[in-house]
């Protein structure tokens, strides 16, 4: 009898303690909050291109792997003649083509 006073309430626990991790709490997913109404955005702002036959040593400098030095050869090679377009650009050979790739939409003639 002692045996099963003790053995009678494990089990019922243990049955108990079963269900209970076997049943996990979920959670509904969170309702997604409604997008405010707002007008059609804009387009994003374009940034102004650098001509490059017209441009200063300084805004040359502005351009990204275009230092001093490259914006003064720039300045010599348009001087002999304006540059036509970005083809006449590499032409020439005025700047490296990893800098002629990084510039090519930020430029105009």
């Amino acid at each position: 009898m002692t045996m099963s006073r003790y053995l009678l309430p494990l089990v019922a626990l243990a049955a108990m303690g079963g269900q209970a991790f076997a049943q996990t709490a979920t959670q509904a997913p969170a309702a997604k909050p409604a997008a405010p109404v707002t007008a059609p955005a804009a387009p994003a702002a374009q940034v102004k291109k650098i001509n490059i036959n017209t441009a200063t040593a300084a805004e040359l400098d502005t351009l990204k792997g275009v230092g001093e030095a490259r914006s003064k050869k720039i300045i010599e090679e348009r001087n002999k003649a304006k540059f036509k377009d970005f083809a006449d650009l590499v032409k020439r050979g005025t700047l490296p083509a990893n800098v002629e790739a990084d510039i090519k939409d930020k430029i105009t003639f």
